[in-house]
């Protein structure tokens, strides 16, 4: 079973469309001047068995065309948020897996220059409920960093359950870290995530 894709999801000045090769000069922007902001969550590469070269980061046209073949492939979801018609951060639902799972995991960044604004979690109730009512998941989850405070605090606002620690579970910002498990599942939200989000959101705040 694939995943439907390409496909464009939005709301309000929120939107996710799939990642692009003509993005790169955009998406190296926003990511370099926000570098010392996402550094300390970002994943990066254990190093190799000894007598093994270390791996090479991947360009920004090899991670396109592999989050583009995990798409077709089914198990991947990879977007870039944009806000106002601007790139302005990344999410990508990863580890689409079928049969008697049917779960996903979400991952996600954004420009620290609209952090505040809700976003990130319109961005993720757009996916989890395209996750669930089309795609045919029934458990989404994110993992993240018990020190990351802006991130837990996206699907803490959005109601994902809190279902505890999976020690040294990605290797993050050159060592092996933490991860509180945040998930949902179809039956919690009926009438759609985004729903409930528009329910419960507070007033954006000024500019």
């Amino acid at each position: 079973m694939n995943a439907p894709w390409p496909v464009v999801l939005a709301d309000g000045a929120t939107t996710l469309r799939p990642i692009r090769l003509r993005d790169q000069r955009a998406w190296r922007e926003v990511n370099q001047r926000n570098r010392d902001w996402l550094r300390p969550w970002e994943a990066t590469v254990p190093p190799p068995p000894p007598g093994h070269e270390p791996p090479r980061r991947p360009t920004y046209r090899q991670m396109v065309r592999h989050l583009r073949a995990e798409a077709q492939a089914g198990r991947m979801l990879p977007f870039v948020v944009e806000y106002g018609g601007r790139l302005a951060g990344q999410l990508t639902v990863a580890g689409i897996t079928w049969g008697s799972m049917c779960s996903g995991h979400v991952g996600y960044w954004i420009d620290r220059s609209v952090a505040g604004r809700g976003v990130m979690p319109t961005a993720v109730a757009l996916a989890t409920d395209h996750c669930f009512r089309t795609v045919g998941l029934h458990r989404v989850e994110v993992c993240i960093r018990p020190e990351n405070g802006p991130s837990r605090r996206v699907v803490e606002k959005l109601g994902f359950r809190e279902e505890g620690v999976r020690p040294r579970y990605l290797h993050i910002d050159g060592a092996w870290r933490d991860h509180l498990v945040y998930a949902l599942t179809a039956e919690e939200v009926p009438e759609g995530l985004l729903t409930r989000w528009r329910r419960t959101r507070p007033p954006a705040p000024q500019k």
